[in-house]
């Protein structure tokens, strides 16, 4: 079984997917555990999704980590490492073997991506490769696969390493990007695959860790 820690930034439909998996496949060998989940935004639905599903949900955002006079005069760089440290501590804390980035948008660093080298997976909404690196995410990457005149999208989940976007492939969907398509039919038409994604490539990560009994 794989200790899970979940973590999100804003409504938290994909780990949604994740605790419904859980609780339809308990009985026949769900491999994977949802042992907390940690937000950076204190306000991001997915915290209330989480404690719907009686799971212990964790605040990480700067201000949370750092206090609001430190992270107010705080740079990028080490509101990131401050978020990354709290998010390793509290790893320890619940005894965690992976980690699942569903919707996180601070940029991990220092001794994070380090400790959970091929234990940390991500979902990003686009068929990587392709439109992935900093500030893809969200409605820019199905703002920049439509002004591509892309004929498909889809989304990647991938492990993470030092870059952005960069890790090893583990699940690909696709889908077809239409001549009509804004952003927003276009994720409407991801979505669905994104759940169905970050399931599956949980579920690889549990066998690569030897987890999945």
């Amino acid at each position: 079984m794989m200790n899970t820690a979940v973590l999100v930034s804003g409504g938290g439909t994909n780990l949604q997917a994740l605790i419904d998996y859980e609780k339809a496949h308990k009985a026949d060998g769900c491999p994977y555990t949802i042992k907390v989940v940690m937000s950076d935004h204190k306000d991001a639905y997915a915290v209330e999704r989480a404690k719907n599903a009686g799971i212990p949900a964790e605040i990480v955002s700067p201000y949370a980590v750092m206090g609001a006079d430190v992270a107010k005069a705080a740079s990028r760089e080490e509101k990131r490492e401050a978020v990354s440290n709290a998010v390793l501590s509290l790893c320890n804390d619940y005894n965690i073997d992976a980690i699942v980035l569903a919707g996180w948008l601070t940029v991990n660093s220092g001794k994070l991506i380090k400790t959970f080298e091929n234990r940390m997976i991500n979902l990003h909404p686009a068929l990587l490769p392709k439109f992935g690196g900093v500030g893809m995410w969200g409605h820019h990457v199905h703002e920049a696969v439509l002004a591509a005149h892309e004929t498909e999208s889809g989304c990647t989940v991938h492990l993470v390493d030092g870059g952005c976007d960069t890790g090893k492939i583990l699940v690909q969907k696709k889908v077809p990007v239409l001549p009509d398509d804004t952003p927003e039919t276009l994720y409407a038409r991801i979505a669905p695959q994104e759940h169905i994604a970050i399931v599956e490539g949980t579920i690889m990560l549990s066998g690569l860790l030897g987890k999945n009994q």
